[in-house]
């Protein structure tokens, strides 16, 4: 024991046995005065007297000789008798002073970290500078005072009481983290608090020892870091501008402020190009999303859809007008002024507000808001720095949805322009159709159809689906669409239609890799025939249509489908069959039976089930069949059209085979004179007569038998001449001494139209004349096709 350490033993009960010379220094009080007496009389009067012990470890205060308090720092320490039976304690105490001229007792209290002990009852029994002015700093010390009786109530303060008293009662070390905020700073601070106890050598707890980290920065940096992941994993999930702006808000109400809202310029909602510059002055934005932490948060003062002017002056004009975060707090005179025109009846408790623009390759869509007044902290440079990062992050994911929507918007109105807007007339088949656009992010896809009347009353039907999304897969359709309507009026079978398409894509392919490395394409072609009511079809990998006969039955086409178009080198065949009338039938493209989540097989079960659901119409029976059959957000394009098929009865076609002799010709105009006697059409018998003789001639002249010739009332009357030669005629010129050369001139110059189209056993040549006003078909009554 040091020189300046007084001494005092003491039995079990607490009574002084041993007095030292330099307790009676310390004290005033001789030894004949003090053994005998019990040692907690030796406490000042307002001095704690714990249980249990003589005297507590750490600092007390006495009461001196003459009465005035002296305040020392006593260790205790056990003494141990006969067997280990206890005999009592010693206790050693010295000034403060004296103990706070070690290097330890030095370190202590000059340690920039806060550390305090406490009894186990918890007393205070020391604590160091950091944490006297943690407490505020108070000139009274809180040494031997309970813990509660030092601060202000709270549920801080009752927190770390309760973990005191864990903590001394449990013996093991506990750590945990707080934020408070004292009522001279402007932010909170947050604290990562480490509680141990203290034991006697005998392991007996004999106190608490506290020490406080400040961990404001690294709490707030946690904080940013999970903005910033949660900003990452939840906006920008779809390409929608609205959606986008509704999950921004939501990840910033209420981690990061107490209301939030985002505010776009008009133009950013259309298709239109961004303007050239931002206006100087009073600025127009439109609220697309907004919201409040809780009911007790300010509520909008702009209604969502709306638009609200934003003078000059303003956060909001500022923070476009500057490109950067602009930061305001209440008291701020543009501030103030700018609350309360927006909220006529006060403030609503916003004290701090960030105004953010949100930009993106360089341009700017808008401003994001975050506000506070139930937080008590307000904004400063650091949140304004990361609401910058977090609105660059938004304002690139607006900005995609933008150009998703406009690039979407763009295809759209390129494939409805290349689509069949109003279907040609045509006595063949009455049609319905419909197209979806894809609600995916992929984009608009390639599907199209058309309705293709062709020579002979007959009609080809087709649907096709080109690989991709987009402009690009929307220009390519385009030109498909184009090729089969050339190809079409070339007046090719099926198969060899699909031939020639395959051709075209692979074509497109080879002339440029970078653009179209994928391209490629499916198609269904289907050529129906009313007079021999026989449909048929080639398919280049796409789905087989369904068939409903009249008795209600459906099944599909068995078609041999080809490669997809754009593979090449491979065959296309057809498939011919015959329909009774009144049968319906389906094409359609892949999205309406395929996707992802869904089985071919049961999709396909479910087309042909509704295409026998009764409809009062065509298109009654379209909706019918995307209701049952689609999922609520098709991921694919979807075409579908529908043919419920007519014939042209004996009544309204005529045939007479022809023999190969001169004669026959005159034979042959007679013929048809008749016909168009007992149809009703002898004024246009002039000009029958006269194309019946010149292509008749042709056939007997050049042609090869057998020849025959055919007439097709219809919504016009159709002449046809067939032979078995391959060779098709070409319209020419004749010369003034010509003695031959002028007949087709003459049939092309008298009739609607002509041409001439390859079959199976030869040649078919056709010529159209339109029928007299009087007399009409039956068929001019029924509904226009669409």
């Amino acid at each position: 024991m040091e020189d300046a350490s007084a001494a005092v033993v003491v039995d079990p009960r607490g009574t002084v046995t041993g007095w030292s010379e330099e307790a009676r220094r310390l004290t005033g009080h001789p030894a004949e005065e003090a053994v005998g007496r019990a040692v907690r009389q030796l406490l000042a009067p307002d001095a704690p007297a714990p249980a249990g012990t003589p005297l507590p470890s750490g600092p007390v205060v006495l009461r001196h000789r003459d009465g005035h308090p002296v305040p020392v720092l006593l260790t205790v320490r056990p003494l141990q008798g006969a067997g280990g039976a206890p005999a009592g304690h010693v206790i050693t105490a010295e000034p403060p002073e004296a103990a706070g001229t070690s290097l330890t007792a030095r370190a202590f209290q000059q340690a920039s970290v806060a550390m305090s002990v406490f009894d186990t009852d918890q007393r205070f029994l020391t604590l160091n500078d950091a944490a006297l002015r943690l407490m505020g700093g108070s000139d009274r010390n809180p040494v031997g005072r309970p813990y509660l009786d030092t601060v202000d109530s709270g549920a801080d303060t009752l927190g770390i009481a309760l973990y005191l008293r864990r903590v001394a009662e449990e013996g093991r070390p506990l750590n945990y983290e707080t934020v408070t905020r004292a009522p001279s700073e402007d932010r909170s601070h947050a604290w990562n608090i480490e509680m141990w106890p203290v034991r006697e050598p005998t392991g007996e707890v004999a106190g608490t020892a506290v020490a406080a980290f400040d961990s404001t920065e690294q709490h707030r940096a946690r904080r940013r870091l999970a903005l910033l992941n949660a900003a990452a994993a939840d906006i920008g999930t779809t390409l929608d501008v609205v959606r986008t702006a509704e999950e921004f808000v939501a990840v910033l109400t209420p981690a990061f402020a107490d209301f939030a809202a985002v505010d776009l310029l008009d133009w950013v909602l259309g298709t239109d190009e961004p303007p050239t510059a931002l206006p100087g002055s009073d600025v127009v934005l439109r609220r697309v999303a907004h919201r409040s932490a809780d009911h007790k948060s300010p509520g909008p003062a702009v209604h969502l859809g709306r638009t609200d002017v934003h003078p000059v002056y303003s956060p909001l004009a500022r923070a476009l007008r500057e490109g950067r975060a602009v930061l305001a707090r209440a008291g701020e005179a543009d501030f103030d002024r700018w609350i309360a025109e927006r909220v006529p009846h006060g403030p609503a408790g916003i004290h701090s507000l960030l105004a953010v623009p949100l930009r993106a390759r360089g341009t700017t869509l808008g401003v994001a808001i975050a506000m506070r007044s139930l937080h008590p902290d307000g904004y400063a440079a650091d949140d304004a720095v990361l609401a910058e990062e977090l609105a660059s992050r938004v304002a690139v994911c607006v900005d995609n949805a933008r150009r998703f929507a406009r690039e979407r918007s763009t295809a759209l109105t390129l494939q409805h322009s290349l689509l069949p807007r109003g279907l040609p007339g045509q006595a063949a088949v009455e049609v319905a159709h419909r197209y979806l656009p894809s609600v995916s992010a992929a984009g608009i896809g390639g599907d199209w159809f058309d309705v293709i009347p062709l020579a002979g009353s007959r009609v080809a039907l087709v649907v096709g689906d080109v690989v991709g999304h987009g402009i690009p897969s929307a220009a390519t359709m385009g030109r498909l669409c184009m090729a089969v309507r050339t190809l079409a009026d070339v007046d090719l079978p099926p198969d060899e239609l699909l031939t020639h398409l395959d051709d075209l894509v692979t074509h497109l392919a080879s002339g440029d890799l970078d653009e179209v490395a994928e391209l490629g394409a499916t198609c269904l072609y289907a050529v129906y025939d009313p007079v021999s009511a026989r449909l048929t079809v080639a398919a280049a990998g796409h789905p087989a249509p369904a068939v409903v006969l009249p008795d209600g039955t459906c099944r599909l086409v068995p078609v041999n489908a080809g490669p997809p178009l754009g593979v090449g080198g491979l065959p296309f065949e057809a498939t011919e069959v015959e329909l009774p009338e009144g049968s319906l039938v389906a094409l359609y493209t892949d999205g309406l039976i395929e996707d992802r989540d869904r089985d071919i097989d049961r999709a396909t079960d479910e087309l042909r089930r509704a295409l026998t659901v009764p409809a009062d119409s065509l298109d009654a029976l379209c909706d019918s069949v995307l209701k049952h059959v689609l999922p609520e957000e098709p991921s694919d394009d979807v075409a579908l059209l529908l043919a419920r098929t007519r014939a042209l009865g004996a009544d309204r076609v005529a045939t007479r085979n022809v023999r190969s002799t001169p004669e026959e010709v005159a034979a042959a105009r007679q013929w048809a004179i008749d016909m168009l006697t007992a149809w009703g059409l002898d004024e246009i018998a002039f000009v029958t007569e006269l194309v019946v003789s010149e292509l008749v001639t042709n056939a007997i002249r050049y042609g090869v038998p057998p020849v025959q010739l055919r007439l097709i009332r219809d919504r016009s009357l159709i002449c046809e001449v067939a032979d078995a030669s391959s060779t098709s005629p070409h319209l020419r010129r004749a010369h003034a001494f010509d003695e031959g050369g002028r007949g087709l001139l003459l049939v092309a110059q008298m009739t609607q139209r002509w041409g001439s189209r390859q079959t199976d056993a030869g040649k078919t040549i056709w010529a159209e004349q339109t029928l007299p006003d009087p007399v009409r078909s039956p068929y001019d009554d029924l509904p226009p096709s669409g």
